[in-house]
């Protein structure tokens, strides 16, 4: 039987249509993506990986959550506060530390999630704000606007996205 390849589908890792932040469901949706993701801070690349999961929420940009065998973990250090969110659990935060240089919460996990996701367990969250550099396969990570989601806007992803100021009550 002959197949035409453009009757197969695409890899996660090809380039990608674009996407509306309106689109994304609530409560989030898991996404796994085979992208490379890389995240860099005071000149040392923290994490690195093809095993992501993307947490894809109404009106924000994905995060991008990196399973911790692929973090430089000796480079993160618990930090004070935790939050709460309603779909995930109780947020736990990490000072990310290279040599003199300290980024206060540049990163979150998820010790123990609620069971729907439960594939988020000890995965890490990077804000890029507060990194130097993230890239999705090469493509440059923007900050979503604001100190709380920590969304990840890649060239696929479209807004308006909530987070900037006046935003809040949307």
């Amino acid at each position: 039987m002959y197949l035409d390849p453009l009757d197969e589908p695409a890899p996660r890792s090809a380039p990608r249509g674009p996407e509306s932040v309106w689109d994304y469901p609530r409560p989030p949706a898991l996404s796994p993506d085979d992208r490379v993701v890389v995240v860099e801070c005071a000149g040392r690349v923290v994490a690195e990986s093809r095993r992501t999961i993307r947490v894809l929420e109404t009106s924000h940009p994905p995060v991008f959550y990196v399973p911790p065998q692929d973090v430089r973990t000796d480079l993160l250090f618990p930090a004070a506060g935790r939050t709460w969110c309603e779909w995930k659990g109780a947020a736990r935060y990490w000072d990310v530390v290279v040599g003199d240089d300290v980024r206060a919460r540049a990163a979150w996990t998820y010790p123990r999630p609620e069971p729907a996701y439960a594939a988020l367990t000890a995965f890490f969250a990077f804000y890029p704000s507060r990194v130097d550099r993230c890239t999705v396969a090469g493509d440059v990570v923007t900050a979503q606007e604001g100190d709380f989601y920590g969304g990840w806007i890649t060239p696929e992803v479209r807004g308006p996205f909530k987070g900037a100021p006046g935003t809040r009550l949307w």
